[in-house]
This record gives C-alpha cells, sequence and structure tokens, in this order.
C-alpha cells in the first residue's frame, strides 16, 4: 500500500486527509484533520493576506505536515486554492511554508479546482450521461462544473465564496437591507451570466459539495426530522427548505444564529451568502432539489494523484523496499538490459552467499553487490565503449533517496570495476570512497565481475551454481545450454577474485 497525505489550504479551512492506496487502485481514508483558520479573512478587500491570518496558516500548516511525517507519510500533496491564488502576497506565504515545513505548495487555478472537484464528485455517486450540474461552494470561490458520468464538459470558477461575500457586502451585524440587496445582486448577476455560457440550459440534476453546503445540510435535517443527517453524501435538500434557512439567517443576528441548531458556531457570519448562492442557483437552473456529494477537492486530488501514477504505484506495490525500488527506476530510466541485468545480480548473490565464510560481509554488503549487479550496464546510455566508467558518472549524479552519499559512491564504484582495469590507488574514484572501504569494494567488484562473466551471451544459459572453498576455489555450474562461452568469460574475469582471496578459481 501507498501512503499519501493531501493537505488543501482553503480560503475557509486548512485540510488533511490521510489516505493508503490499495493495490487495486481504490484507496481508504484513515484520518481527517481540519482547522478553520479563515486565512481568507479580509484579503479580498486589501487583496493581501493579514499578518495574522498567515500566521495562522503557518501554524495549522506546520502542524499537519509534521503530523503526516511523524505517521509515515512521505507522499505529501499540498495546494492551495483562491485565496492564496489571489493575494498579492500569497507567494511570499509559499515561500515562508516551503522554508518552514519543506512543502511545495502548487496553488490551482480555478479551472483547475473546478476539474480536481468534478473528479471527487464523479466518484461519489452515479453521474449519468445526461447533464449534471456541479457547485462546490468556498470560502473564496464558487466552482460551476457541468459533467456527466465519462468526462468534466466546462468548469468556472466565481467570486462568490463565502468569505469574498460577507467581506464585500455584510460589513456590519446584522446587515442593512442595501448591504443585502447588492450582496443578491453580485450573486444573481455572476449566477446568469456563467449558466448562460453553458452549452446546454437544461440539467439532469443538481449537485452540491463543500462544508457550507454540509451545514446547510445538516440544519435543514434536523428542522424536517428533528435528528441530525444520517449520511451526508445522496442526502437531497429542497430549495424550498434552503429558502426557509435563508430567511431564517436574514432575520437573526449573529448571536441568535449562535442558537440555531445544527449551525456550525465558525460558520455563523458565513452560511449566509453561502445559502443565498444556493437558493439562487437552484432558481436560475430550474432545479427544486439539489443532492449533495461529501467528496470534492480533496478525494479529487486522491484520484488524479492515482491517475498521475499508475505506473509507479504499479512499482511500488511490487518492489516495497524504497532503497531497491530507487535502483530500478534508475535502470528504467537508463534503458538497462533488464533480463542480464537481474539476472547478474541473482548471481552475485549467489556467489556472496556461498563464499560468505572467504569475505565476512553482512547484509547491507549484500544489498550494494545487488543494487551495482542491476546497474551495471545503464552505462551504455551514454556509449558502450568505457561503459563501466559511465554506469559510475550515471549512478554517482542520480538521486537514490533511501542510500546515503557514501552507499551511492560505493555501489557507483562496484559497477564500475565490473569490467576493465582492477581497482589501482591512483585512480579518482576511489578517493571518494569513505575510509576502510576500499577492501570491501574489491571483494564485491570481484563477485560481480565472475557473476557478470557467467551471462556473457545474456541468454540466462547458468541457472544456478555451487562453490567449493578449497584451493582453487571450485564453481559448480547448473546450466540450461551451453555454457563454454560463460565459462570462458567467467575465468578471463576472476583475477580480482584471485587476487584479493589469494586463491585460484576453476
Amino acid at each position: 500500500m501507498t501512503k499519501l497525505a493531501i493537505i488543501d489550504i482553503g480560503t475557509n479551512s486548512i485540510h488533511m486527509v490521510l489516505a493508503e492506496v490499495e493495490p487495486d487502485f481504490s484507496y481508504k481514508i484513515l484520518d481527517r484533520f481540519k482547522d478553520m483558520t479563515r486565512l481568507g479573512d479580509g484579503s479580498f478587500k486589501s487583496r493581501r493576506l493579514s499578518e495574522a491570518a498567515m500566521a495562522r496558516g503557518l501554524e495549522v500548516i506546520r502542524t499537519l505536515a509534521t503530523l503526516a511525517h511523524n505517521k509515515g507519510y512521505e507522499r505529501i500533496e499540498a495546494v492551495a486554492t483562491s485565496a492564496v491564488r489571489e493575494a498579492v502576497n500569497g507567494g511570499e506565504f509559499l515561500e515562508e511554508v516551503a522554508r518552514q515545513t519543506g512543502l511545495t505548495v502548487r496553488v490551482v487555478t480555478g479551472q483547475e479546482e473546478a476539474r480536481l472537484i468534478y473528479l471527487g464528485v464523479r466518484h461519489s455517486m452515479d453521474l449519468t450521461d445526461r447533464f449534471t450540474l456541479v457547485v462546490d461552494v468556498g470560502g473564496g470561490s464558487v466552482e460551476l462544473i457541468l459533467g456527466n458520468h465519462k468526462r468534466m464538459i466546462q468548469g468556472q470558477s466565481l467570486k462568490l465564496g463565502a468569505i469574498r461575500m460577507k467581506d464585500l457586502y455584510l460589513k456590519q451585524d446584522p446587515p442593512t437591507n442595501s448591504m443585502l440587496q447588492e450582496m443578491h445582486k453580485a450573486i444573481d448577476t455572476q449566477l446568469k451570466s456563467a449558466l448562460q455560457r453553458f452549452k446546454t440550459k437544461r440539467f439532469d440534476r443538481l449537485v452540491a459539495t463543500s462544508g457550507m453546503v454540509g451545514n446547510l445540510t445538516e440544519i435543514i435535517y434536523l428542522r424536517r426530522t428533528g435528528r441530525p443527517v444520517p449520511q451526508l453524501n445522496l442526502a437531497t435538500i429542497t430549495v424550498k427548505e434552503v429558502r426557509t434557512v435563508e430567511r431564517l439567517l436574514l432575520n437573526s443576528s449573529f448571536k441568535a444564529r449562535l442558537a440555531i441548531p445544527g449551525l456550525d458556531p465558525k460558520r455563523a457570519d458565513t452560511l449566509l451568502p453561502a445559502t443565498a448562492v444556493i437558493r439562487s442557483l437552484m432558481e436560475r437552473a430550474g432545479q427544486e432539489k439539489v443532492t449533495i456529494s461529501d467528496k470534492a477537492i480533496r478525494d479529487g486530488l486522491i484520484y488524479d494523484f492515482i491517475e498521475r501514477n499508475r505506473e509507479t504505484l504499479r512499482t511500488e506495490q511490487r518492489i516495497p523496499n524504497v532503497r531497491r525500488r530507487n535502483v530500478i527506476y534508475l535502470a528504467q530510466r537508463c534503458h538497462y538490459p533488464q533480463t542480464h541485468s537481474h539476472h547478474v545480480a541473482q548471481l552475485a548473490t549467489l556467489l556472496f552467499d556461498r563464499t560468505k565464510p572467504l569475505h565476512g560481509l553482512g547484509e547491507i554488503e549484500r544489498e550494494w553487490l545487488e543494487y551495482a549487479a542491476i546497474l551495471h550496464d545503464i552505462g551504455y546510455l551514454i556509449h558502450s565503449r568505457q561503459h563501466h566508467k559511465h554506469a559510475y558518472y550515471l549512478i554517482k549524479n542520480s538521486d537514490l533517496y533511501g542510500l546515503t552519499a557514501d552507499e551511492i559512491e560505493m555501489v557507483a564504484n562496484i559497477a564500475r570495476y565490473h569490467r576493465r582495469a582492477l581497482p589501482q590507488g591512483k585512480h579518482a574514484t576511489l578517493k571518494a570512497l569513505p575510509a576502510g572501504q576500499r577492501k570491501t569494494l574489491e571483494m564485491l567488484s570481484a563477485l560481480l565481475r565472475i557473476a557478470d562473466g557467467l551471462d556473457r551471451s545474456h541468454f540466462s544459459v547458468i541457472q544456478s551454481l555451487a562453490v567449493t572453498l578449497g584451493n582453487p576455489v571450485t564453481i559448480t555450474l547448473q546450466t540450461a545450454g551451453d555454457p563454454e562461452l560463460e565459462i570462458w568469460a567467467a575465468r578471463a574475469r576472476a583475477d580480482l577474485f584471485e587476487k584479493i582471496f589469494k586463491r585460484s578459481v576453476q
């Protein structure tokens, strides 16, 4: 399973979900975290994130990143939406996030935000082949998406988010009639224009998502049934019920709203504009009811990650060891001879195991030998001539995550000495090796040279081997064909082994 953390830096809230992607590319959410940070408070008038909001945001993001790392989530996808996208100091804020947490946050456009929301919704309910209109009411923006079960057809991002509307129009509590009229006019004007831009004016259904919509649904269900909503996903609310809650909010002061059953106290000043958007959209789209989805951008980010990384995820499922996996990634990028390289690795580690009384090395050195064997021919990517030296250069200058700098140096040198000259003190590559590692390099290179010779034809003729540790050291081969070429090549490559262990090989 692949661990994935998603951090969504929104205008109203900062969320994190911790997920595990299964071998069949499904996923499960293991934990969720949310802080109503109100990063966008006041930013839409000034076009700047306030110092206080940035401090709150940094503290939350730092805490979430630390939590994810402590739980073993090294892969973190972080995105920011409208508040950061529109603020003139949004870049400065993200630079500070990177400095304090190491996270690279991707700022998504309104169109990309719409696409990600659609991905999440599409996987939460059975969309038909007819037109569905999806709305997500955020703190800074409202996304409208036209799509069906196959694809997103159109997406629009409108500047109608609940915090934005509050900051621009609801400047006192309770708001005056003129303030409400201005807000409703702005909402109606933008929605009318947006709906006219869609390719169709008739929608099979309306689907709504976001925390704002979820809280509105909770209030409606408590009023309707006296009980909380049993399941948010696929719950439905009517335009009549939305109008009733809007009137209730309109006629209540901030303090009075806090007493409304089901209302989240942290949304007491923003739920009115969000409700006004939903009501106006339902009326203009001709929809008597709206279906609720509990999936949105965060789930869309998971699906998007899976789609972008299917091959990588397959490899991770097949090769859970991050060190070995990154070695194979490098080999694949260099178009290595896969069958030959892995067969040489198998023969090299067999030789390592059978000759352990001679060299006395442990599991970590066995890993180095295996990795060098897998990578020993990647130098052909540059040129066949001196490909062993090219292999050294490619390994030394690659990001083999999971291996230390000293280990990379060792693996590069083992691969470098799989052919031609024996290690010599005058060679510059040896000078970078840690003190005391020269002997280990020579022993491992000696084994790799013989193993490479034992697959000289690249036809995997040598299936297995046994070793008798006398003098001479006798290697008995189990073959699947004529081994004459392999025996000749292995004898020619035994020079370093005979020098190091002071025993002949036959």
